[in-house]
């Protein structure tokens, strides 16, 4: 394995690190605002017990990606800033309306409403603007004879794009239902339980549809891509068996309380099934940063260079890894946090 591959192969697994948490985080936080006012269920109580802790270490591993393409691949960095400063810019206004909006919604009671609506739209919104960067590294929407410029007004009429933007928003609402499934029955909120069990029913088989929908377009305005990506397909074939056994799990026989699902096993599989899709995409992707003209290779950094910050990465993972898992494992098991009275 040669050290560009592995540089991006670190720069990819972070990108799919931050894509599973932030997509749980977005939509938890868009759940939050839908059940605003249906306090029955303690469904928007469960929601915001669950964006608590995580939404501020969700956001460091964005940090970790831009810092990883300048550290690794300086070369494709100027072409990546250039072709995505407007989705970038966008990107970057949106998580900071999102991001004070939500601690404001928390102090300012008399906005709280108000507040948590526009945080749990932006939360939609993030990710369909985020998955854009992939379509427009197929190189279909750049015009590199004129100064590597994004094609706007092509990308935006694409049905490609709206593809991508439509499997971003199923899949954020089906991975944070699932996940706040799995927590609204950890902390014995069985109503709030029964509500996000029923809404990963729904968003599970609408992303399931837009991922076949982006293969359809792909075919059709990224040949090249598509080809490579079906040479994989036993792994292809796989990943939807995850999506199934998800399904499943969801109408496992009832417990002793004569609740059905076991949602645990279900974000389990769902993980590992966008873990292999995700490697797929990936390796049909390379050795492409943007098609045609930007390669690893490319834009890869000199060798020293590459060691000296490896080295570094693999020292502050050593570190910082540990406590992630001691996080979550506290954020997940403790009871008292669990099954606190809100």
């Amino acid at each position: 394995m040669t050290d560009a591959l592995i540089a991006i192969s670190v720069l990819w697994g972070f990108v799919f690190i931050y894509a599973i948490m932030a997509t749980m985080d977005f939509g938890a936080g868009f759940w939050s605002m839908v059940y605003l006012n249906r306090t029955k269920t303690k469904a928007t109580n469960i929601a915001n017990r669950y964006l608590s802790p995580t939404w501020e270490v969700t956001n460091t591993f964005i940090v970790a990606i831009v810092v990883a393409v300048y550290s690794f691949f300086p070369g494709a960095a100027y072409s990546l800033g250039t072709v995505l400063l407007i989705p970038g810019s966008i990107i970057l206004l949106l998580l900071a309306i999102r991001s004070a909006f939500l601690v404001f919604s928390h102090v300012a009671d008399d906005y709280y409403k108000i507040l948590t609506y526009i945080s749990g739209f932006s939360g939609l919104i993030i990710p369909g603007v985020l998955i854009s960067v992939l379509p427009i590294s197929h190189g279909e929407f750049v015009d590199f004879k004129d100064g590597q410029t994004l094609l706007l007004g092509k990308l935006f009429t694409s049905p490609h794009e709206y593809a991508f933007i439509a499997f971003a928003i199923s899949s954020t609402l089906f991975l944070s239902s699932l996940l706040l499934a799995d927590y609204s029955k950890a902390s014995n909120e069985l109503e709030a339980y029964r509500v996000y069990r029923r809404d990963a029913m729904i968003t599970g088989p609408i992303s399931l549809m837009t991922a076949f929908l982006i293969m359809w377009t792909m075919k059709a305005e990224a040949f090249w891509l598509y080809s490579n990506m079906i040479q994989d397909v036993v792994l292809l074939l796989f990943s939807l068996s995850g999506f199934l056994i998800a399904g499943i799990s969801l109408y496992l026989p009832t417990d002793k309380n004569g609740i059905k699902g076991m949602p645990r096993i279900a974000v389990i599989a769902v993980t590992i099934q966008y873990m292999i899709a995700s490697y797929v995409y990936g390796k049909a992707h390379l050795p492409y940063i943007i098609y045609p003209e930007v390669t690893i290779q490319s834009g890869f950094t000199d060798p020293a260079s590459f060691k000296a910050v490896f080295i570094t990465y693999i020292v502050g993972f050593a570190i910082l890894f540990p406590g992630f898992v001691y996080f979550w494992s506290l954020f997940m098991n403790d009871k008292r946090y669990l099954r606190q009275k809100t």
